[in-house]
């Protein structure tokens, strides 16, 4: 059985986790753990984004010209 979606988005988590992490890091430092977050961070921003493209690709011009 496949687990149940949480109220909070992926990236909203990673945000939250992010945050924290930076917080008690201080500083910019060259924490692994710190930048692995970052670019998970990224890779799901940049998913999203890609799928909203997509969708808007998708719709054409008659969605815009029906409006």
């Amino acid at each position: 059985m496949a687990k149940k979606p949480t109220g909070e988005s992926d990236e909203i988590r990673l945000k939250k986790k992010l945050a924290a992490r930076a917080k008690n890091a201080g500083g910019p430092s060259g924490d692994p753990a710190l930048r692995s977050l970052r670019k998970r961070l990224k890779r799901v921003q940049r998913k999203r984004r890609a799928l909203s493209l997509r969708k808007k690709h998708a719709a054409g011009t008659k969605a815009e010209a029906k409006s």
